[in-house]
């Protein structure tokens, strides 16, 4: 399946929890997320959950964030395995980007799992370093547990050179 009708971003509320939690689990089916998970993370108003959709079907995707005292942070960010590879993940990103600017945070940090390689390739592309490790912190069942990477990057002010709008008179 490819995405090939113009796609749309919105703050996800309480009606698409339900869709927000079997995306998560399609994602990350060794610790998903379920539907009350999600209620009680989308609650607070300090959280930002974006999702993004072709017309008013399920999600292709979503992100919970948080932005406070001048960081943003990235809680979870999938999107459907079926539509990976399409841009998706950075359109959540650029979104969070432009908030995060907006409320003068400066930096972006995330955990990922270390053999997340497809994740890892985006961050890195997206300009994230790696800046610590959480050693055997995502537990799979039988499986060993695998380390959390944990990532980070600036984010350029709205009144910095590269964000500045030209003005013609």
């Amino acid at each position: 399946m490819t995405v090939t009708s113009a796609y749309t971003l919105r703050d996800a509320g309480a009606d698409d929890l339900a869709a927000l939690a079997l995306l998560h689990a399609r994602c990350f089916a060794d610790s998903p997320w379920d539907r009350a998970a999600l209620a009680r993370l989308v609650a607070p108003q300090v959280l930002r959950a974006r999702l993004v959709e072709v017309g008013r079907r399920s999600p292709l995707g979503f992100q919970l964030s948080l932005i406070v005292a001048g960081e943003a942070e990235i809680l979870t960010l999938c999107v459907d395995p079926n539509l990976r590879r399409q841009g998706l993940g950075r359109v959540l990103l650029r979104d969070l980007y432009a908030e995060a600017r907006a409320e003068a945070a400066t930096r972006l940090v995330l955990e990922v799992a270390a053999d997340n390689h497809p994740a890892l390739r985006l961050y890195e592309s997206e300009g994230f370093a790696r800046i610590g490790r959480r050693p055997f912190y995502y537990r799979r069942g039988a499986e060993p547990a695998v380390d959390a990477l944990i990532l980070a990057r600036d984010i350029e002010p709205l009144d910095s050179p590269g964000n500045r709008m030209e003005h013609h008179s």
